[in-house]
């Protein structure tokens, strides 16, 4: 009975033995097959890349590694006789690919040579044409009013404003004249001529009525013809363009020339026939709807003489005083 237990254990121990020899073969043919790829990801100054991405192409699936703080790479068990490729990128550094690899089997292959260079930065400058820049200028001055309320549109403060387009000379005066307080402001000069008794309409509703369409049609054609369809003739710009620094003299001059002087699109100083045609153009206008007594030529006379008298007094308040109680004005 002892001789078949020792029999027994004997063959159990043989089967054992057999069976792990016959997996460490196995191991070691699988093993012999495959190949490591091993590597340090640098840079140009040889410092070791951390949180690289290394791509390993050419299997059947990539496989990828991401590098420690060392820069250390490893990919085991890869198939032998397959042509490859190592493919490295980083953020804010160029990326970097080597040459074809073809693994033996039981190799340990290095990959060498890789130093990352810093990546090419690429900056867009899309440059704004003179419209687009005249466009948010007069965005901005759209906004300007006196103590917030009264509009003050026709003034700039850029030292280097750029020339309107036509479009925008007549928006300017467009907005200018449909804003309430312009709307207003025609009502009180109507108010002010109906206790002057000027023109000579009759009083009572009827009289102020006529005032009142002759105040809009006086203010509404300066501006238009002064402001927007003469300036677009000649090429001139039609706003006060506020001095603000240099002598209280230059200032002063600067001003008072405004009705005689202005600027033209070119950026040259010229005279200003677009406010004086404008000017003798809405006095002329003015002997249409006028009563007979108050036509002839010294309407005209008194409309450019008011026209003139009224852009200093513009220039002049506007140099000294209104740019400090203008809103979005940047001063």
């Amino acid at each position: 009975m002892k001789s078949v237990f020792l029999t027994v254990s004997c063959a159990f121990v043989f089967v054992l033995s057999a069976f792990t020899l016959n997996l460490a073969v196995e191991a070691s043919l699988q093993h012999s097959q495959t190949a490591t790829v091993i590597g340090t990801v640098l840079d140009v100054t040889g410092a070791t890349v951390p949180h690289a991405h290394v791509v390993l192409q050419g299997l059947k699936e990539p496989r990828i590694f991401v590098t420690p703080e060392n820069g250390f790479f490893e990919f085991d068990k890869v198939e032998a006789g397959t042509p490859l490729r190592v493919e490295v990128s980083a953020p804010e550094l160029q990326s970097w690919s080597s040459n074809e690899i073809v693994l033996q089997p039981g190799q340990s292959f290095i990959v060498t040579d890789i130093s990352l260079g810093v990546a090419n930065v690429v900056t867009a400058v899309s440059a704004a044409s003179p419209e687009e820049v005249a466009m948010e200028q007069v965005k901005a001055q759209e906004h300007q009013r006196v103590l917030g309320i009264v509009p003050n549109f026709f003034v700039t403060y850029e030292r280097d404003a750029a020339p309107l387009t036509s479009g925008l000379k007549f928006q300017l005066a467009i907005k200018a004249l449909t804003d309430p307080v312009t709307i207003a402001g025609f009502a009180s000069n109507a108010a002010i001529y109906q206790a002057a008794d000027y023109p000579g309409y009759t009083q009572g509703a009827a009289g102020y009525g006529k005032r009142l369409g002759a105040t809009f049609a006086g203010g509404y054609s300066k501006i238009l013809l002064g402001d927007a369809v003469f300036p677009s003739l000649f090429h001139q710009d039609p706003r006060y363009f506020y001095q603000g620094t240099g002598s209280t003299k230059s200032r002063l001059l600067h001003a008072l020339s405004t009705p005689v002087f202005t600027r033209g699109d070119d950026g040259r100083r010229e005279i200003n026939y677009s406010n004086l045609l404008g000017d003798l153009c809405s006095g002329a206008l003015a002997n249409a709807y006028y009563p007979s007594q108050d036509r002839g030529a010294g309407l005209v006379v008194r409309s450019a003489a008011i026209g003139i008298g009224g852009r200093m007094a513009f220039g002049l308040i506007q140099e000294f005083v209104l740019h400090k109680w203008t809103t979005h004005s940047g001063h």
